[in-house]
């Protein structure tokens, strides 16, 4: 799993995952996102790449929404694929946190 980061206009933090996100790329992403959630204020959490989300990953996810969203920070996330889509609908973590297709209109839920 490779977590990169890109700061854009309006102080958002872009977080792009690259991979799996099952009990290895939980591990590899966890230390990173916590570090993210507690230092940033406006994240777009990129997961077009992510092409597994097991239950260890939904925590790796979680954790992180849930301290950005005690600071009053906001984040979403950005274009699942299928698949994740479903992981994050059954886990009702959408209920949580926006889940938006749409790069504009994720933009604009961070404004």
């Amino acid at each position: 799993m490779k977590i990169m980061e890109e700061e854009l206009p309006g102080g958002i933090t872009k977080v792009i995952l690259d991979g799996r996100l099952d009990i290895e790329g939980a591990a590899e992403v966890d230390l990173k996102m916590n570090v993210i959630a507690v230092t940033r204020k406006a994240i777009l959490l990129d997961i077009q790449a992510v092409s597994f989300l097991a239950s260890i990953g939904l925590r790796s996810l979680f954790l992180p929404v849930r301290t950005i969203k005690n600071r009053g920070g906001r984040i979403v996330l950005f274009g699942p694929n299928e698949m994740v889509g479903k992981v994050l609908k059954t886990s009702g973590i959408d209920t949580v946190v926006p889940v938006i297709h749409d790069l504009p209109a994720a933009l604009a839920a961070l404004q």
